[in-house]
Order: C-alpha cells, then structure tokens, then sequence
C-alpha cells in the first residue's frame, strides 16, 4: 500500500486542503485521509509554520566569526549548513517521521519560490529528497479548485529550479548582511557613530533611492518665473488662456508684450483655431499585487504591508485569488467564470452597468501572458460584508471594480484646444467635457495628483466660433519652481518596480521587463517594513523620508554596488533565470563574493572621506551637557533607546528615558530636563496600578531621578 503525504506551508492553509476531502481525523501536527477519488492508499497532509528550517549563524562554522573584528571578515562558508528553528523542533519531528513513512511526496505550499524553498528544504533536512515529488499548483483555495488541483498535479521536478532561485536568494543576502553589515557598523563605530547599521542586498538599493530622492528636494533651488495669462471674453462667456512659454523675469514677459504691441490689460484678439477631438480612455490593467498596494496607499493611505496582509486574508477566506502575483492577465478560464458571475460581483458594488465588452480581449484575457499566476481577482465565491473588516471590505471591492471594468465601457471625452490671436502672440487653452462615464462609473472620484490635470478636467469653455474677435486683459503672472515630492509608500512600490527610473514616461514603461526591479512583488512591502525597523526611514503623512542614520550609511555605501539600484535590478534579473533554468546559483553566489572581496577593500578608504559629515552627525547627536559631569566635558548624546553620557567608558552613569511609564518624552523636553526646568505638561502617564494622569516632569540630582510636579488643582 503506498503512503503519500501533502506538504502545506501552514497550518491554515492544510486546513483548507481537508476541507476539500472526505474522511479526514485530526491529530498531533497532521491530518489523515481516507478519500479514494484523489488518492490510493494512506494520505497525510501536514504542514511548516512557514520556514521549518534556517541557515546556521556563522560562530557554527567557526568560533571566531562569533567576533565582529574586521579582521574576521570576510565570512565565505565553504559549504553553507542548516538547522531547525529551535521553536519549531517539535513540528519538524512529526514531518520528517511522516517523510520517512511515505511513498511520494506532494509539495503543496504557496505556489511561489519561497513557497518551493519552504517545501525543498525541510525535505532535504529530513533526508527524504530521493523520494518521488508531485506539485499542486493552484491559484484559489475554493474547495472545487483545490479538487482541480489535486487531479491536475504537476511534476515536482519541474519546480526544482524555482526552489534553486529562492536559495540562491536566501544564500546571497545572508552573505551581504553578515558581511556588508558587520563592515559598516565597526568602520562607523570606529568614526564615532552608535549602533548597528544593517546592510542588504535589496533594502540598502532602497534605502539609496530614497536618499536621492531626499537630497534632490534638500539641494532644490526654487527660482522664480512669469506667465503669460488672457482672460479672454467671448460673446457667450469667458475663459482664460496662456502664452506656453515661461520667462525668466517680468521685464523679459514685458518685452514680449511690447515686440506685440500688446500691454497688460485690455487687448483685441481673434479666436484663431478651434479644434474639437473625441478621445477614449480604456479600462487600467486587472491588478497585480504592486498595483494594488500603490492604489489602496492612494485611496486610503494603507502601507504596502497591510496591502499585503489584507489580501492574503481574503485569499484565505477563499474569496480572492492568490495575491502575490506580478501578472495583470487572466486565462479564458477565469475569464469564463468571472463572466458568470457578473450579477454577484456588481450587487458587492451596489451597482448595474451596461456589458459593453462581452467577450475576452487580449489586453486583460492572455494565456501565454500567465506564468505562474495570473491577476488578482475576486472567486466564484462571495463574501458577506459583516464578514471582513473595514480594510478587508475596500480591498475586496477595490479589486471587485478593477475586474468588472474590464466588461464595461470605454471613459469617452471630448477634447477641446482653443488658439487666441494677439497681434501674433498665441494664447492657448485645452478644455474637457465628459461624454460617457463608462468604466469609471465603478470607481468613486480619486482626487488628481496633477493641479493642471484637474484644472483641465473640469473646465467647459464657452461656445466659440474660429474668427471671432474677442478681448482679452492680460496679466504677468509669478510662480516659483517647485522641488520634486517626497515619495510616498504607494508610489515607492512602483520606483522599487521600476528599479528607480522615473516612470512618467510612457515609452519607457513599455520598454521595461517586469522583472527588472529592485525585489519581487512579495517581498518589496516587507523591505519597506525592515527600513522602518532598522530605523533608517520614517513615515509621517505616508510620506517616507530618510532619518540621520539612514543618510550616514547611504553616505558610506555611495558609489557602491550595494547603492546601485540599476545593479540590485540586474541581480532580481538573473536570479529569476535561475527560475527558468537559465541561470547557475554558483555564477550567482561567487559575483556577490567577488563584490563583498571589493567593497572589504575599499571602504575603510571611503571612510577617511566622510569625516565631516561625521563631526556633524556627533554633533546632531548631542542634546546638552550632562548634569553629572558637564564640567569635565560630558555630553548627553541619544543612543537610540535612550540619552545618556559620552563619559560612560569613564564611569559616568547619568542616562535619561525615552519612555516613561507609557509616555515617548520628546527631545525639547529632555533638553529642559538637562538645564533644571520642568518639562511641558505630559499627558496621559499610566501609574503601575493603570490610573492615567497628567504631569511635568524634573530631573532630582540629589536623588538622581525624574519626578512629578503636578498641575495646580
């Protein structure tokens, strides 16, 4: 009797798996199954908890690699160990008795490299990798597609290669992190910079694309400029209209008034040209997880992150596809589905729209366009809204408009540019009247980014004949150059995409691979994540910026592969080979250790050219003189989690919280605290019993200790 055994990555996701079979007993760590239309013989599904099995941290190749000493680096492992996550020893005994018992394995995690990793590497560890595997390789986890599934299985071994890539993957960034972070952190230690400075593959790229950006609108000189603007009077209303040129001061604007013979003020003019044009807007691309997260940050200001974790909620509540996805196509066969179900998904919506688009069309229904995955998409199956919570619901219906624009009508608009006659000067404006909603009737109105597009959109002008006269009182307009935004986490998600390239260019986002981006589509939400935990970046408003700390490691990285995003692109561009076979895993792992080789050798150089802008980071740190020991040259500096004193190495004790019985206590008021003053009045401090209160707080030097002053009554 043969013994076959399911894989899952997580216990959830096994769960969904019985679910679809008959007979199925619960027990420690497995499941058992007894059902004859999909298997012959015994049937185990069990599952990881996501990662079962980790690379070994370097003191278990050698005990001085346990040392961070530069001395110590490089840290090239001859061959590269794994272990078992002290956590989930227990889990991984129950798999690997469960391997050794069975047949055939089926490799039924998430359909993605990791997924396949996960999956390899506890088969590896547990010794069973000479054993036959299948793939189940569904994109839905409804009951009759996970039954599909399971009748439809692949051959395991034409997956291995995505298993090599994710390997690869996990191989080449533990080399950069223990070797690039260790470098960094002891060269800036040894400048007089604090902490640990984390350094990898794909989030310093990142974190570089941001700094740039930050200095752009650090080292942006506003210069002032003047237009050209007509009110322009008509005989059946009035509009106003501009010369296209900008001038450099009014005097060069006056000039061109005057080689007119025109003045600011009433003219005569003639409406020259008019020219009417009926325009089409199509439906956007079905959603691909970057999309998706770039338009709910848009909407609603959710970071990529909860983007993220919201949808693979509604993949397991079976009521979205799979979410990590970078496809914007679908095959015949959901387009067929999702055609059937129209009704349904329009009542999600609460409303009716005319199926102007009945039948696929190549641009959102491909084929030969799905590799793994195809868009995200809603399931036959619909859910209740009391069932999701507020963020599951706009998500859902998000991706519910996305998908049934695809059936709907073309946006249609009339366009109109109007050229007034000044004595030879031209005056133009463009005009745009709405004529069919069409798709975006699914979609509620989204504020434009763009003040010129709105302007634009909203304008009707007047009926207005070519050869009418008309007046126009002109006026010198001032603006000023405006540096470029900040970027936001929605729209870092589409530059980590496009690995950097700005992407107002149509032509250009034609030309670009999908694959040549900083990251993949699930993992670029979690390196924004790792930044604001390694408090490089911060988010205020969901605008991201660059903290000190982060600009002093982008500083030291400048000029490096590590800061290259064009490189880190090229890197996700190879290791997606190894995906298809195309590419080899030690070509890959030996050009990172080549890179380590170069960046060991030249930074310490690097270093000696940055000491400027390390005095001034020392001197950014520091919040006053110490209380205790200022006389004899103490410095309170922040140390991260706290202040405390430069003279530490000389005994001096004095430190100052961050936090104080649930309260953050700002710089200012530190700063207070260090002269003798009260601080402002804090609200909200909790007392150990969980009483709230507010109060000022002082710094006792006799008792070395913070206390309370209380506000009068």
């Amino acid at each position: 009797m043969t013994v076959t055994l399911v894989l899952a990555e997580k216990p959830s996701q096994a769960k969904h798996y019985a679910e679809a079979f008959q007979h199925v007993r619960k027990k420690d760590g497995y499941m058992e199954v007894d059902d004859d239309r999909f298997f012959q013989g015994k049937t185990y599904i069990t599952w990881g908890f996501g990662h079962l099995v980790e690379l070994v941290p370097p003191e278990s190749y050698s005990e001085s690699w346990k040392q961070w000493q530069l001395d110590n680096l490089p840290i090239f492992p001859e061959t590269f160990q794994f272990q078992v996550g002290k956590d989930k020893t227990k889990q991984f005994n129950v798999v690997k008795r469960l391997l050794k018992e069975t047949d055939d394995i089926i490799v039924a995690t998430d359909c993605d490299r990791e997924g396949e990793n996960i999956a390899r590497s506890i088969i590896n560890i547990a010794g069973a990798s000479n054993k036959p595997t299948k793939r189940l390789w569904i994109n839905s986890l409804e009951v009759d597609e996970i039954q599909k599934g399971f009748k439809q299985l692949k051959d395991g071994n034409n997956y291995v290669s995505l298993y090599k890539e994710a390997q690869t993957r996990q191989l080449s960034d533990w080399l950069v992190g223990m070797n690039a972070s260790r470098l960094y952190t002891l060269l800036l230690q040894q400048n007089g910079m604090k902490g640990v400075f984390s350094v990898g593959r794909v989030q310093t790229a990142t974190l570089y694309l941001l700094y740039k950006r930050q200095q752009e609108i650090e080292n942006f000189v506003s210069k002032p400029f003047f237009e050209l603007v007509g009110n322009v009077s008509v005989k059946n209303g009035s509009f106003d209209a501009k010369v296209k040129a900008r001038y450099q001061t009014k005097e060069e604007a006056m000039n061109i008034l005057g080689s007119h013979s025109l003045s600011s003020g009433e003219n005569q003019g003639t409406i020259q040209q008019v020219t009417k044009e009926q325009k089409k807007q199509k439906v956007p691309k079905l959603h691909s997880l970057s999309t998706l997260q770039a338009t709910a940050n848009k909407k609603w200001r959710y970071s990529p992150s909860d983007v993220l974790k919201t949808a693979q909620s509604l993949y397991e509540k079976k009521v979205l596809s799979y979410p990590r996805t970078d496809s914007h196509h679908i095959t015949d066969s959901e387009f067929a589905y999702l055609k059937s179900h129209l009704s349904t998904y329009q009542s999600c919506l609460n409303v009716t729209m005319d199926i102007v688009y009945p039948d696929a069309r190549k641009r959102y229904v491909d084929g030969s366009k799905v590799n793994e995955h195809y868009a995200i998409i809603p399931t036959k199956q619909a859910p209740n809204k009391q069932d999701l919570t507020d963020k599951e619901w706009n998500i859902y219906q998000e991706v519910i408009a996305r998908t049934l624009a695809m059936f709907a009508g073309d946006y249609e608009y009339e366009e109109t540019k109007v050229e007034v006659d000044l004595n030879g000067l031209c005056f133009e404006k463009t005009g745009k009247v709405e004529l069919k909603k069409g798709w975006r009737v699914l979609f509620t109105e989204e504020t434009s980014d763009d003040e010129n597009n709105a302007e634009q959109h909203n304008t009707v002008l007047p009926s207005i004949k070519e050869g009418e006269s008309c007046n126009v009182k002109i006026d010198i307009s001032e603006g000023k150059t405006k540096p470029p935004k900040a970027y936001t986490q929605g729209q870092l998600i589409n530059v980590m995409k496009q690995a950097g390239k700005e992407i107002d260019d149509k032509t250009l986002q034609h030309t670009l691979k999908e694959n040549e981006g900083i990251g993949t589509e699930a993992t670029r939400a979690n390196i924004l994540d790792t930044l604001k935990k390694q408090q490089y970046i911060e988010i205020n408003k969901n605008k991201v910026s660059v903290t000190g700390k982060g600009q002093m490691l982008c500083q030291a990285v400048e000029g490096t592969v590590l800061a290259s995003p064009e490189m880190t692109a090229k890197w996700e561009t190879y290791l997606h080979k190894i995906g298809q076979n195309e590419g080899s895993q030690v070509h890959f792992i030996s050009k990172i250790k080549q890179m380590l080789a170069s960046l060991l050798k030249d930074a310490p150089a690097k270093m000696k050219r940055l000491e400027s802008q390390f005095q001034e980071a020392k001197e950014q740190n520091i919040v006053g003189e110490c209380p205790v020991c200022g006389k004899a040259g103490g410095k309170i500096e922040d140390k991260g989690k706290f202040y405390g004193c430069s003279r530490y190495r000389d005994g001096c004790t004095f430190t100052l919280p961050k936090r104080f019985l649930g309260k953050a206590i700002s710089e200012t008021n530190i700063k207070k605290l260090l002269v003798g003053n009260k601080t402002n009045l804090v609200k909200g401090f909790k007392s150990k019993k969980g009483k709230t209160f507010d109060a000022y707080l002082r710094y006792n030097t006799t008792e070395q200790k913070l206390t309370f002053e209380f506000p009068k009554g």
